[in-house]
């Protein structure tokens, strides 16, 4: 359509690399890979598994060089000589027009760099039926491997909505009339009292050093999950998962 923004690759497919990883997606029933790039310096078993593999499931594999693979997987030590775009057929870019969409909570990640805990909240929030689940392009671990597999491979298919920044995020996001809430051991409301509406972004920070600042002044609301003997805090994801099914509580009364 004229006028419309192309859409980046990195916002349609989500790139894996390493021989094990990419022969998964090529033998996953319910994965579809575009494309696969092979380094024209590899050699050995492997690549014949991966050609063999690519061939049953009707894939291009396109012969580049070692830099190119390097290069887009982001990962020299461990991308093996191989890499591969997987369709994410929900991922999509966090725009104006695509937050005034979204019906639902939102949770937003700043500042989470493991990529486990990436992963998990992925899979939880997907299995939540939540509206969007905002992975920024910086700050936060790459859709890499990793994150794939903590997912068990549900990253493929979340509500991804990808943009440059969590500051960036939460701004669009309260412009489109989100109330942006961020969990805090501190917050001044439980997450289980507190009169939240549907449209809310949830923002969860970094495993140390909480919300980033650009994103912590744009914050309606603080919450915090309640504990008790002592413990300060949960894990990030877990925090995640408790915010989630929250929120599937809420919509069931």
């Amino acid at each position: 359509m004229v006028g419309m923004p192309e859409i980046s690759p990195k916002d349609r497919f989500i790139t894996v690399y390493g021989r094990n990883p990419v022969l998964e997606a090529l033998s996953a029933a319910e994965v579809t890979v575009d494309k696969v790039l092979l380094a024209d310096t590899a050699r050995g078993p492997h690549v014949s598994e991966i050609l063999t593999a690519a061939r049953r499931a009707g894939v291009a594999v396109h012969r580049v060089s070692a830099e190119r693979v390097k290069k887009i997987a982001g990962n020299g030590k461990q991308d093996q000589g191989v890499c591969a775009d997987v369709v994410a057929p929900r991922m999509r870019p966090l725009t104006a027009e695509v937050a005034a969409e979204l019906d639902g909570a939102v949770i937003v990640l700043d500042s989470i760099t493991t990529p486990a805990n990436v992963g998990m909240i992925l899979r939880t929030a997907t299995a939540a039926g939540c509206a969007g689940i905002v992975v920024p392009r910086r700050g936060v671990a790459s859709l890499d491997p990793l994150v794939v597999k903590a997912s068990a491979g549900v990253a493929f298919a979340a509500p991804i909505l990808k943009v440059a920044t969590a500051g960036e995020a939460v701004t669009t996001l309260r412009q489109s009339g989100f109330h942006i809430v961020g969990l805090d051991a501190d917050g001044a409301d439980s997450l289980f009292a507190a009169r939240l509406p549907r449209r809310t972004a949830y923002v969860l920070g970094g495993e140390t050093d909480g919300l980033s600042p650009d994103v912590a002044s744009h914050v309606d609301a603080w919450v915090s999950i309640p504990m008790a003997s002592g413990v300060e805090s949960l894990n990030v994801s877990a925090a995640a998962a408790v915010v989630c099914f929250e929120v599937v509580r809420r919509d069931l009364e």
